[in-house]
């Protein structure tokens, strides 16, 4: 998934490195432009800064409990709103406005 930055968030690996690891509290490995880690519910997580837009793949972990889901994703979102600088409200808002203009497209 791609994510917009708002104005005044810079595209900085360093910034979104010390993001991830205040959010989720586990090692952030580097291996060249892309960060990875994992942590809860996510296998792995990587984020990598793809022209001007957050990168971010992630992988669930199989059998975890509900605590694990609800902390991990709580943090996931805390995660995305310190890097991108929007709620997951704006974020939601956005997305459906670019699968509109797509749909009106076709």
């Amino acid at each position: 998934m791609e994510y917009k930055l708002k104005r005044g968030f810079s595209l900085d690996l360093e910034r979104i490195k010390g993001a991830l690891e205040t959010e989720f509290l586990s090692e952030v490995r580097q291996d060249g432009e892309k960060l990875t880690l994992s942590y809860g519910a996510l296998k792995s997580i990587e984020v990598w800064i793809e022209g001007k837009k957050l990168a971010v793949v992630t992988q669930s972990a199989p059998g975890v409990s509900d605590y694990a889901v609800m902390d991990t994703n709580k943090r996931f979102r805390n995660f995305l709103e310190s890097a991108t600088g929007y709620t997951a409200k704006q974020r939601l808002q956005m997305a459906k406005k670019e699968v509109q203009v797509k749909t009106e497209k076709l």
